[in-house]
This record gives structure tokens, C-alpha cells and sequence, in this order.
């Protein structure tokens, strides 16, 4: 895409905007859909529970690898062939998913849509700026922003429909038509720019590797360990080969004149808290959107439809937050709406780890209107922080490591969270047996027992029958107390990295206008 903007507006830039928007669209409710419909693909193709989050996790991590080659590949092919190439592949990615039989193959394809993916909402965030004169700039990046919040909102109710109405496949069937007017629009619209001849070569293709090595070494890593044991050769093996792929990825990236990720920004103390923000930031997105599904639906058994409700109401809540964010993050310094926000947000996560088996819709408004009113306020006022005082023309660059980061964030942070859920989830297991072997009635109580039943049994350890008849419950009752110490991780991270905040200096004043999405 040309980097001259048009002195006059006219109606070609808008239509290919708009179909840009689509495609924009598509890649951020495609993360929400899937959500709340895992309870129902993990019964359709019959994966371990503890193998579930990869379907998020494919997706995070193939973004995070596209994110930074953006602006290499919009050197390469221009902005106009990079988006319909993208929405192309990202729609035929969406088939595959479709027809995928097995899991292998379901994340195989769900790799290569977050990669079309992760290329489609930086290129539009970038096209307000290429494609606009100044006067229409702000117009452009409120369409974009709209479409960008509105995606989370109605991708919970709009994923349990699909999935109860038709089926899960159809969450993947949906991108293919939007997916191709979208290309055809792009293609029939943007501006024929020529490629620039230079771009070739010029990538770093061996930091590339050792970027995404490092990501899936360290990935399988923290969801082995539960079940083969943290210092087995393995998981030692693969976190070691992680450190050392970090490590040569770094400096290979610092030594090079055009590097993949510009790490030299995060000299800049700002920007390197305000990524540091981004990445745990990330972690609690991702998470709780990932925790409320496996808790409705294998704790309460809820299908995708009722869970896909009651996660509306954080949506909900983020679209109404919007307009006052906005207005606040304009008028209040910076570093007290973004303190404000993580420790909301935190407050909203820690009440989530008070659940019990019986948790349902009523008690989960609170912390969900909570997370919800706080998520703009996460989001906003730290990219204002962290891009703000930078120079403009290390702004792009630094804009893609910024939310690269909170993409990174969300993929570890599944990572992490599986490992507390199934990894302590054993163990307690164990004691609410032993509890109930010694006759604790408030246990028999908590995990759904009937009290009259559980006193009328013979004191002693319990027999098969009886312990095959509580084995349901007490499996329940086991999950809901590792997933609620996950909340409790999700939410002592978010709030401890509050303590960051004072380190930062006040925000400029004007700081760069830069999507925060």
C-alpha cells in the first residue's frame, strides 16, 4: 500500500476499508465462537481435557508469529494482495477446520487461519493511515474500533447459537462467504500499489524459526509437566531448548539492521512496562475466557448456547465501558485509569476463584461486570502509555510488539492455567476422598452429597460401590477447586503487576493515536 494519502476522499477507499473491517472482524470473533463451543468439540472428537486450550493456544501462537511479519509481507505483495491473500487463506483454513475429524488435524488448520489471522488486523489498523487524509483518519479508526470491540461482545451468544442450532463445524463454516466478498472487495477497491522490489531477502528467516521454536517448545513444556512431572528429562529438555532459542533469537535480532521484532524499543522503561502490561494483560483475557467454558460446561454441563449467555454479559458490559474509556483516556493521566482498570479487572478474576459446584449465571454477573467495565481501561490507557512518548517513527514498529505481547501473554497464560487445572486437580481429588472417608459432612454437603445418605452409611473407608457411585462429584468438586486456583494466579498476576505503574513517568500529553486492538 502507498504510505501517500489521498487529499480527497472518495467512495473506492471506504469500500475497500469496510471490506478489510470484514475480515478484521472475522479473525477476532473467530477466538470468541470457538470459546464457549469447547465442551461440545471436545465430546465430537473425543479430546483429553487437558489437550483442549490447544485449539486457542494454535491460533495465539501462529498470530503472534504473523504479527511482526506484517509489515515485511505489505512491503512484499502490497497491502491490497496481502489482505486478499490473507482472507483467502484464512477462509479456506476455516474449511479445513470444518472438516477436520480428529484433533491433530483441527490444529493443524486452526495454525494456519491464526496465521492468515494474525496478518488481517494490523493490516487494517495500518490501511486508516495509508488509505485517509488526516480529517477522515478519525472516523476510519472508530469503524475499525467498533468492529474490533463489538466482535467479543457477540461472540459468545452468536457461538453457542451456531452450535446448538446447527453445529460446531458451522463456527468455522460462517468465515467462508463474509471471508470472500471480503477479498473480492479488497481486491476491487484498494489502491494498485506496485511491491517493493527491495523487501526480498530481507527478512530474517532464522529468527523467525528460532522465535517460533522457542514458543512451541516452551508451550508443549508447561502442558507436559502436569502429567510427566516437572523435572522429567523431557519437560526439562524442552524448556531448556526454549531459554536457549529465546536467548539466540535475541541476540541475533539486536545484531541484525532489520530485525523480525524491534527489541531495541523496549529500552525505553514506558514502553517495556507498558508490554509487560500487555503480556499479563493478555494472560487474563485468554484465560478467563477460556476457564468460564471448561467450568460451565464440565462442571454444570451447560451446552454451548447457555454458556455462550452467560458469558455475554462481560461483552456487554465492555461495549457500554467503551464510550467512557475513550472520553477518560483522553482527559485523566494514563497511569491512574490503567491502575484503575488492572486492579478492577484483577478484583473481577479473584472473586471468580470463590466457586463451588453449585456456581451459575447469578453469581457470575458480578466478577463478569467487573472484567467487563475494566477490560477498556486495560486496554486503552496502557498503549497511550506505552507508544505515547516514543518517537513517531519507531511508533508502527513498536505498536506490533506491544500487542504482540499480549497475544504471547494469552498463549502462555493457557499454558499456565491448564497446569494448575490438571495438574492439582489429582490431588485434590484425594483429599476430599480422605475427607469423606473420615466422615466429614461438610465436604459430603459441598460436593452434592445428601446429607441423610451420607450419615446412614457405616463409618470406614469407603467401598467400591460408594465410591463408584461419588466418583462423578468428587471429580466436579476437584476441577471446580483447581480452576478456581487458576482465577487466583490469573488475578494475583494482574494485580501485582499494578506495582509497576509508579516507575513510569506522566504521560505526554497528544501521545500517538494508535488502535489499541
Amino acid at each position: 500500500m502507498s504510505l501517500v494519502t489521498p487529499s480527497r476522499p472518495s467512495a473506492a477507499p471506504w469500500l475497500g476499508f469496510v471490506a478489510m473491517c470484514v475480515g478484521m472482524f472475522m479473525a477476532i470473533l473467530d477466538v470468541q465462537v470457538v470459546a464457549t463451543s469447547l465442551p461440545a468439540i471436545q465430546a465430537s472428537l473425543g479430546i483429553a481435557p487437558d489437550q483442549l486450550s490447544w485449539l486457542q493456544t494454535a491460533y495465539l501462537i501462529a498470530e503472534v508469529i504473523a504479527i511482526p511479519l506484517t509489515g515485511y509481507l505489505t512491503r512484499l505483495l502490497t497491502g491490497r494482495w496481502l489482505f486478499v491473500i490473507a482472507i483467502g487463506v484464512f477462509s479456506a483454513a476455516s474449511l479445513g477446520c470444518a472438516m477436520s475429524n480428529s484433533f491433530e488435524t483441527l490444529v493443524t488448520w486452526r495454525v494456519v487461519q491464526g496465521f492468515a489471522g494474525g496478518t488481517l488486523i494490523p493490516s487494517v489498523f495500518s490501511a486508516v493511515f495509508v488509505l485517509f487524509p488526516v480529517r477522515s483518519q478519525g472516523l476510519a479508526t472508530t469503524v475499525a474500533g467498533l468492529l474490533a470491540v463489538l466482535a467479543p461482545t457477540v461472540g459468545p451468544i452468536v457461538g453457542g447459537w451456531i452450535t446448538e442450532t446447527f453445529s460446531w463445524h458451522w463456527l468455522f463454516l460462517i468465515n467462508i462467504v463474509p471471508g470472500i466478498l471480503a477479498g473480492i472487495g479488497a481486491a476491487s477497491f484498494l489502491p494498485r500499489d506496485k511491491p517493493d522490489p527491495s523487501a526480498r531477502g530481507a527478512l530474517d528467516w532464522l529468527s523467525l524459526l528460532m522465535m517460533a521454536a522457542a514458543l512451541a517448545s516452551l508451550e508443549i513444556g508447561l502442558k507436559e509437566a502436569p502429567s510427566r512431572g516437572w523435572l522429567s528429562p523431557s519437560v526439562l529438555g524442552l524448556l531448556a531448548a526454549s531459554i536457549l532459542m529465546i536467548v539466540g533469537f535475541a541476540r541475533r535480532t539486536l545484531s541484525s539492521s532489520q530485525p523480525v521484532v524491534d527489541l531495541t524499543t523496549l529500552k525505553d522503561r514506558t514502553f517495556l512496562i507498558g508490554c509487560v502490561l500487555s503480556f499479563v494483560l493478555g494472560i487474563g483475557l485468554f484465560g478467563s475466557v477460556y476457564l468460564m467454558p471448561v467450568f460451565l460446561g464440565f462442571v454444570r454441563g451447560h451446552n454451548a448456547l447457555e454458556i455462550g449467555t452467560i458469558m455475554l454479559v462481560t461483552g456487554v458490559a465492555q461495549l457500554a465501558t467503551a464510550p467512557v474509556a475513550v472520553y477518560l483516556e483522553q482527559r485523566v493521566d494514563a497511569r491512574w485509569l490503567t491502575a484503575a482498570g488492572f486492579v478492577v479487572f484483577a478484583l473481577g478474576l479473584g472473586l471468580s476463584a470463590f466457586q463451588t459446584v453449585s456456581t451459575d449465571f447469578t453469581e457470575m454477573i458480578v466478577p463478569q461486570l467487573l472484567r467487563g467495565v475494566a477490560i477498556m481501561f486495560c486496554l486503552l490507557p496502557p498503549t497511550r502509555l506505552a507508544l505515547g512518548a516514543l518517537p513517531l517513527d519507531r511508533v508502527p514498529d513498536a505498536s506490533g510488539l506491544f500487542n504482540l505481547m499480549r497475544n504471547l501473554g494469552g498463549a502462555i497464560g493457557l499454558a499456565l492455567v491448564d497446569t494448575v487445572i490438571y495438574g492439582r486437580a489429582a490431588g485434590h481429588g484425594q483429599d476430599i476422598i480422605a475427607q469423606l472417608t473420615a466422615g466429614n459432612v461438610d465436604t459430603a454437603t459441598a460436593i452434592g452429597i445428601p446429607v441423610a445418605l451420607f450419615a446412614s452409611r457405616a463409618p470406614g473407608p469407603l467401598d467400591s460401590a460408594t465410591q463408584a457411585m461419588v466418583a462423578p462429584l468428587v471429580e466436579k468438586a476437584a476441577l471446580t477447586l483447581s480452576i478456581n486456583e487458576a482465577w487466583a494466579l490469573v488475578a494475583i498476576l494482574t494485580i501485582a503487576v499494578v506495582a509497576l505503574l509508579p516507575f513510569t513517568p506522566k504521560p505526554k500529553a497528544g501521545a500517538a493515536a494508535i488502535a489499541a486492538h
